[in-house]
């Protein structure tokens, strides 16, 4: 999503500083617009330096897309600390770093957005995917309470909730729990049902153009609402939350994923 958001973003002649552990995989993105800059939001020194670099160029930053993240898939039974702390200290605190550091620059300049990219599992809990759903839903109450504390400064913030998307994230940034996955595992038979299941829906997920898309949208509309989803499976899941009872929409649920 972020490559594709870069790459859209730059054909609308945006400047987009695009960050990654790694800039050895932006190479093929380089060019005039898009410029890879190192950047580990795990490391507060790191994201100021990144953000210093920023500014001795433009002297402000417009728009921050908070992007990066994984999936942990384990029981709460099985799961590490080591485990608990990595999930939510790239996904939640990641987020929190990376604003901490850019808002006294949009509130200087009275002005700017955040964008977090979510997930619909913000807002719906799936077995395994316990710590990855609560990170999620911490990025929506991140985003919910960021808007009343930044309005003043007209800093707008919005969530992205992304279904599944056709994107590394199944192939590279999922994370299993060696214990939840044994075969001799209580949890063998959820495992063996529901893992293949939603890989498969990963893997023949939307398009990862569409959210390039949808933040253009949220950078020209002021008026968007705080969030939006999108995807087949969130335009799915969220409107029947909404609509119907827990009992009624945890019954939805286990029926679709034979849970």
């Amino acid at each position: 999503m972020g490559r594709a958001t870069a790459e859209f973003l730059a054909k609308n002649d945006f400047i987009v500083y695009a960050g990654s552990r790694h800039l050895e995989n932006l190479e093929d993105v380089k060019q005039e617009n898009i410029i890879p800059i190192h950047l580990d939001i795990t490391d507060t020194s790191n994201i100021n330096k990144a953000i210093d670099a920023i500014c001795t160029q433009h002297n402000h930053i417009d728009i921050l897309i908070n992007n990066a993240g994984y999936g942990l898939v384990s029981t709460v039974e099985d799961v590490t600390e080591e485990e608990m702390f990595s999930q939510f200290n790239v996904n939640v605190f990641g987020v929190l770093r990376v604003c901490k550091a850019t808002i006294p620059i949009m509130r200087e300049n009275n002005s700017g957005i955040i964008i977090n990219i979510s997930s619909f599992l913000g807002k719906i809990g799936l077995p395994l995917l316990t710590l990855y759903n609560s990170s999620k839903y911490a990025v929506e109450g991140i985003t919910d309470s960021l808007r009343y504390e930044l309005k003043d400064f007209n800093i707008r913030v919005h969530s992205i909730m992304p279904g599944f998307f056709d994107t590394k994230f199944a192939r590279d940034n999922l994370v299993t729990n060696l214990e939840t996955f044994d075969k001799n595992s209580p949890y063998a038979s959820l495992v063996s049902n529901l893992a293949p299941v939603i890989v498969k829906q990963i893997n023949s997920g939307n398009d990862a153009s569409e959210v390039g898309e949808m933040i253009l949208n949220i950078i020209q509309n002021e008026n968007f609402p705080a969030r939006a989803t999108i995807g087949d499976k969130a335009k799915k899941f969220i409107p029947m939350r909404k609509e119907l009872s827990d009992v009624d929409f945890e019954r939805r649920v286990r029926e679709y994923y034979n849970l």
